[in-house]
């Protein structure tokens, strides 16, 4: 299934209008997650999560159609919120919340707070790859998420799937849990790129000032000076990366 996947990000660097959606129906369990972008109102922000709160509580307390919230706090997205729903499957926005107040609700009491609107993505987990078996689903045990977005460079996509494999296996082969999970975009963005997203999940800021040591991992594994090939190979492969931090909001999520 995910070598179809794979196949299809690479090749929507070479053909417009292909998407990963294209072999999502094959299998029956996958996992993916609806992810808005607001631009909240700051001068409304109390009545905004007290609606927000409300809304999730009333509508996305259960799976498929939880809903959790994120503040973006760095990178050039900083100050916007993710409001993310899943773990779904596609077929669920067939009977998502609408009737019986949802959208009325929705449009009533949380959108005259929001700014703006942006991006509406749909991103699907690669379960085989991903090292998050310790995680919840709204990841409240490791509220902190390190996401780094990665464009496929058009000519080097092949090597997507060996890149991301060797995280993966270097990962899964340190002590601890380690929490990572890797996301494929399932419709094209146009100028925006987001192909892929890779997230590291942690407990506390504190985590990131303690090394990990990664490139010691990856080296026992894959042999001595095997690093820099691993770098260069990266350049190659992704035409733009760039991280964003998300911090979890327990009190929009209606948790």
């Amino acid at each position: 299934m995910f070598k179809k996947v794979i196949a299809s990000v690479v090749m929507l660097t070479m053909m417009f209008g292909v998407s990963l959606t294209s072999n999502a129906q094959d299998s029956k369990d996958y996992k993916m997650w609806e992810s808005i972008m607001l631009t909240p109102d700051y001068t409304n922000l109390k009545t905004l999560g007290e609606n927000m709160r409300k809304h999730n509580e009333t509508y996305h307390k259960t799976t498929p159609y939880e809903a959790n919230v994120y503040n973006i706090s760095s990178g050039p997205n900083s100050g916007k919120i993710i409001w993310e729903m899943g773990p779904m499957m596609l077929k669920h926005n067939d009977t998502r919340p609408g009737e019986g107040g949802h959208n009325a609700d929705w449009r009533d009491n949380v959108m005259p707070y929001i700014k703006e609107m942006h991006t509406i993505e749909y991103w699907r987990k690669d379960d085989k790859l991903s090292n998050t078996g310790s995680l919840t689903d709204n990841n409240s045990d490791h509220p902190i998420m390190f996401v780094r977005y990665f464009e496929v460079e058009a000519d080097h996509g092949y090597t997507m799937n060996s890149i991301f494999k060797q995280v993966s296996a270097t990962l899964k082969s340190m002590p601890g849990d380690n929490p990572w999970g890797l996301y494929y975009n399932a419709f094209l963005q146009g100028d925006l790129g987001r192909h892929v997203a890779a997230v590291s999940f942690y407990k506390s800021w504190a985590d990131f000032d303690e090394d990990i040591k990664f490139k010691d991992a990856y080296e026992k594994l894959y042999g001595e000076n095997s690093w820099d090939n691993f770098l260069d190979t990266l350049d190659d492969t992704f035409s733009n990366r760039w991280d964003e931090i998300w911090e979890y909001n327990k009190f929009m999520s209606g948790d």
